[in-house]
């Protein structure tokens, strides 16, 4: 089984943007942890603060490259319906992630133009949201 995570803008800052929000872990520690957890899973990574380069992406491996998508789109989640466009186009599932819950922050984060275009989402749970899409993966081997 081969999974691709993609972060979007402002995600590569995790360990050091708003740690009462998101943790101070970064991102690549969570990750290590989640590949040694699952040695038999390939974990693709991708950052990037740029909506085409994470649109590109979506395009690239969404075609049976892997077997399934995490999105944490950040903000892109509330302004992006060209990720939505681009998760629908695609034949791979994503699985839309937020570290924090964002029904619990501000007004304009409760809407998300990626969940209509999602197989599911995973929302508060800190990083451990990642891990839980990972399963749900795994769950339907």
């Amino acid at each position: 089984m081969r999974i691709l995570i993609i972060n979007g803008p402002n995600l590569n800052l995790l360990g050091k943007r708003e740690p009462g929000i998101y943790g101070s872990s970064t991102f690549e520690d969570y990750l290590g942890k989640m590949r040694a957890a699952h040695p038999e899973i390939e974990i693709d990574y991708y950052q990037s603060n740029h909506e085409g380069c994470i649109i590109d992406k979506i395009h690239e491996m969404g075609f049976g490259q892997v077997d399934g998508i995490i999105l944490n789109a950040g903000a892109y989640t509330h302004t992006s319906v060209a990720l939505h466009d681009a998760i629908k186009a695609v034949k791979t599932p994503v699985i839309e992630v937020h570290i924090s819950n964002v029904h619990q922050r501000e007004e304009f984060r409760h809407h998300s133009f990626i969940s209509p275009a999602a197989s599911g989402i995973v929302i508060g749970f800190g990083l451990e949201s990642y891990h839980l899409a990972l399963l749900s993966f795994v769950s339907k081997i």
